[in-house]
């Protein structure tokens, strides 16, 4: 017996969000240190979530990583876990990828995938991150907000741009092959509303 096409792009998204949970997991290890943010790549594979998967199965996929992350699985900077690490001063960045994956996907759904758009939408899904992030570093450290701000978003803001340049031609690229699911799934989320 065929499995029905709902059935077969529920799976295709599963299998999806899976591999880019990984992915973030993968960019996490990656870490250089510079201070209490260090860099990785796991932003990079965050803003692609949502401009792949759009924003429900993007959110699914973020909430993968944290989930696993905060069960204690190795899977943030440098290949550490806990919720220790989500209360830590990284912990606002961290949480603040669930709203930044929805945020792109949705803004990169309704710019129906142009380069303008989804450079847009990562920008707004950059500034979300740092929204949430120094805030909640400012709280943990107790740092000034001059010294959160040149701590937590003032080094990352060149690599953030670059990230945002490599993230539209790898999606310009990974939109056709994986056009017959995503696309098909990313256009009934808003006909439904």
């Amino acid at each position: 017996m065929n499995p029905t096409p709902l059935s077969a792009a529920c799976l295709h998204q599963t299998v999806y969000a899976s591999l880019f949970a990984a992915l973030i997991a993968a960019g996490a290890f990656l870490a250089i240190p510079i201070g209490p943010v260090p860099i990785v790549l796991q932003n990079l594979f965050v803003l692609l979530t949502g401009l792949l998967l759009g924003p429900r199965w993007g959110l699914a996929s973020v909430g993968i990583y944290l989930l696993a992350g905060a069960i204690g699985l190795p899977v943030f900077a440098g290949g550490t876990g806990g919720i220790g690490r989500i209360l830590g001063p990284t912990g606002g960045y961290l949480v603040a990828y669930l709203p930044a994956v929805w945020v792109v996907g949705i803004v990169s759904a309704r710019t129906k995938g142009r380069v303008m758009g989804d450079i847009a939408a990562m920008a707004l899904g950059a500034l979300i991150v740092y929204g949430m992030g120094v805030p909640h570093l400012k709280a943990v450290t107790g740092m000034p907000w001059s010294k959160a701000v040149a701590a937590g978003m003032l080094p990352f803001l060149i690599g953030d741009a670059l990230k945002i340049a490599a993230a539209v031609p790898i999606a310009r690229t990974l939109r056709p092959v994986m056009a017959g699911r995503v696309q098909a799934f990313r256009s009934d989320e808003y006909s439904r509303g």
